[in-house]
Protein backbone atom coordinates (compact mmCIF):
# COMPACT_ATOMS: atom_id res chain seq x y z
CA UNK A 1 0.00 0.00 0.00
CA UNK A 2 1.15 3.54 -0.70
CA UNK A 3 1.31 6.25 1.95
CA UNK A 4 0.54 8.89 -0.70
CA UNK A 5 -3.13 9.66 -1.26
CA UNK A 6 -4.45 9.39 -4.80
CA UNK A 7 -4.08 12.63 -6.71
CA UNK A 8 -7.10 13.95 -8.56
CA UNK A 9 -6.90 15.53 -11.97
CA UNK A 10 -9.12 18.53 -12.57
CA UNK A 11 -9.47 20.87 -15.52
CA UNK A 12 -9.91 24.49 -14.52
CA UNK A 13 -10.11 27.80 -16.32
CA UNK A 14 -8.26 30.80 -14.97
CA UNK A 15 -8.20 34.12 -16.81
CA UNK A 16 -9.47 32.48 -19.98
CA UNK A 17 -6.78 29.79 -20.00
CA UNK A 18 -7.45 26.12 -19.34
CA UNK A 19 -5.19 24.25 -16.94
CA UNK A 20 -5.04 20.61 -15.89
CA UNK A 21 -4.33 20.44 -12.18
CA UNK A 22 -3.11 17.37 -10.28
CA UNK A 23 -3.94 17.79 -6.62
CA UNK A 24 -4.30 15.89 -3.36
CA UNK A 25 -7.52 17.81 -2.71
CA UNK A 26 -11.01 16.95 -3.87
CA UNK A 27 -12.02 18.15 -7.33
CA UNK A 28 -14.59 20.49 -5.76
CA UNK A 29 -11.96 22.13 -3.58
CA UNK A 30 -9.55 22.51 -6.49
CA UNK A 31 -12.32 24.10 -8.57
CA UNK A 32 -13.16 26.45 -5.70
CA UNK A 33 -9.52 27.53 -5.41
CA UNK A 34 -9.24 28.06 -9.16
CA UNK A 35 -12.44 30.11 -9.18
CA UNK A 36 -11.05 32.29 -6.38
CA UNK A 37 -7.83 32.95 -8.30
CA UNK A 38 -9.83 33.60 -11.48
CA UNK A 39 -12.00 36.18 -9.67
CA UNK A 40 -8.92 37.90 -8.25
CA UNK A 41 -7.34 38.19 -11.68
CA UNK A 42 -10.62 39.25 -13.28
CA UNK A 43 -11.07 41.96 -10.63
CA UNK A 44 -7.61 43.36 -11.38
CA UNK A 45 -8.14 43.20 -15.13
CA UNK A 46 -11.54 44.88 -14.67
CA UNK A 47 -10.07 47.94 -12.97
CA UNK A 48 -9.81 49.60 -16.34
CA UNK A 49 -6.08 49.92 -16.76
CA UNK A 50 -4.42 48.12 -19.61
CA UNK A 51 -2.40 45.39 -18.00
CA UNK A 52 -0.94 42.17 -19.32
CA UNK A 53 -2.48 38.95 -18.01
CA UNK A 54 0.73 37.71 -16.40
CA UNK A 55 1.12 41.01 -14.53
CA UNK A 56 -2.51 40.76 -13.39
CA UNK A 57 -1.73 37.24 -12.12
CA UNK A 58 1.20 38.59 -10.09
CA UNK A 59 -0.94 41.38 -8.63
CA UNK A 60 -3.67 38.83 -7.83
CA UNK A 61 -1.10 36.61 -6.11
CA UNK A 62 0.03 39.58 -4.02
CA UNK A 63 -3.57 40.43 -3.09
CA UNK A 64 -4.31 36.81 -2.12
CA UNK A 65 -1.07 36.63 -0.12
CA UNK A 66 -2.05 39.81 1.71
CA UNK A 67 -5.40 38.22 2.59
CA UNK A 68 -3.59 35.11 3.84
CA UNK A 69 -1.17 37.09 6.00
CA UNK A 70 -4.00 39.18 7.47
CA UNK A 71 -5.97 36.02 8.26
CA UNK A 72 -2.92 34.50 9.93
CA UNK A 73 -2.43 37.63 12.07
CA UNK A 74 -6.10 37.59 13.06
CA UNK A 75 -5.93 33.89 13.90
CA UNK A 76 -2.82 34.42 16.04
CA UNK A 77 -4.52 37.32 17.85
CA UNK A 78 -7.55 35.11 18.56
CA UNK A 79 -5.27 32.31 19.82
CA UNK A 80 -3.44 34.74 22.11
CA UNK A 81 -6.68 36.21 23.48
CA UNK A 82 -8.11 32.71 24.03
CA UNK A 83 -4.95 31.59 25.81
CA UNK A 84 -4.99 34.67 28.06
CA UNK A 85 -8.67 34.14 28.88
CA UNK A 86 -8.12 30.45 29.65
CA UNK A 87 -5.16 31.25 31.90
CA UNK A 88 -7.17 33.88 33.77
CA UNK A 89 -10.16 31.55 34.11
CA UNK A 90 -7.95 28.75 35.46
CA UNK A 91 -6.38 31.18 37.92
CA UNK A 92 -9.81 32.42 39.04
CA UNK A 93 -11.03 28.84 39.54
CA UNK A 94 -7.93 27.87 41.50
CA UNK A 95 -8.30 30.95 43.72
CA UNK A 96 -11.89 29.95 44.59
CA UNK A 97 -11.04 26.35 45.41
CA UNK A 98 -9.72 25.83 48.92
CA UNK A 99 -6.81 23.46 48.90
CA UNK A 100 -7.35 20.34 51.03
CA UNK A 101 -5.95 20.82 54.52
CA UNK A 102 -6.14 24.60 54.48
CA UNK A 103 -9.58 24.64 56.11
CA UNK A 104 -9.61 25.87 59.69
CA UNK A 105 -10.94 23.50 62.29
Amino acid sequence: MSDNPQKTIVRVEIAGEEYTIRADATPEYTLECAAYVDRAITDILGQGSLIQAHKAAILAALAITDQLFQARRETEAIRDATSRAATKLASDIEARIEPAGSRSA
